[in-house]
């Protein structure tokens, strides 16, 4: 029996690492659609939102994304059922699709917020390439920073069910009121005040890491 050697049991692969940076360059290069897609269409994916509107609190991101979609406030992603068994037997559910969908319906009921208001890109991954749905999401993530992703919780909730309204309510459902399953939620609010400032504080630090994205 050998001696403990750490390095020996960590995998390292630039190549993978290269395959990622290739879903990412492709995602960004997919055609913008309003929200939701107007077409029907099949598959798991990788998907982002943007916000292109002109409320106070993300006046900058929608400027900037007028110009060009490069800021996501949301980035998601939709596997195939079965898939984190290792057992899917075929692509032809509206999963991404249906992702979209609920996430319009959130936004539309928020009585500050306009599906109008927002863009989506999406990659569909099927076969081998759906196995790359969660690094690409979390490749996403890191290198732009999304608002709701890890600033803002609570945009992807969903209704807890009976039985479970002793949650609190989110900091999405704070600064977007209206989703009407929150009003049943029995526990703390987060302060509004406190959310705003974190936005702000968050979304001036995006502006200098975006043109550092953009140059490298």
């Amino acid at each position: 029996m050998s001696n403990f050697d750490y390095d020996l049991h960590v995998f390292r692969s630039p190549r993978f690492r290269g395959i990622v940076e290739e879903a990412v360059q492709f995602f960004n290069k997919t055609p913008i659609h309003s929200l939701p897609p107007p077409e029907r269409f099949a598959g798991p994916g990788v998907y982002a939102l943007y916000y292109l509107g002109s409320d106070d609190l993300y006046a900058g991101v929608g400027a900037r994304n007028r110009i060009s979609c490069e800021y996501p406030i949301y980035v998601g992603e939709a596997v195939a059922a079965g898939s984190r068994k290792g057992i899917v037997k075929n692509y032809s559910n509206r999963t991404l699709l249906g992702r979209l969908r609920d996430h319009t319906r959130s936004i539309a009921q928020a009585v500050n917020l306009s599906a109008e208001d927002f863009r989506c890109r999406f990659m569909v991954m099927v076969n081998l390439e759906s196995d790359l749905i969660l690094p690409v999401e979390s490749e996403m993530v890191r290198r732009y920073k999304p608002l709701w992703n890890i600033v803002v919780d609570g945009f992807g909730n969903h209704d807890p069910g009976k039985g479970r309204y002793n949650q609190a309510v989110s900091e999405w459902d704070v600064l977007h009121p209206g989703r009407q399953w929150v009003e049943k939620l029995t526990g703390a609010k987060p302060d509004l005040n406190k959310v705003r400032t974190k936005v702000q504080g968050h979304l001036l630090k995006v502006q200098g890491h975006l043109l550092k994205v953009s140059l490298s």
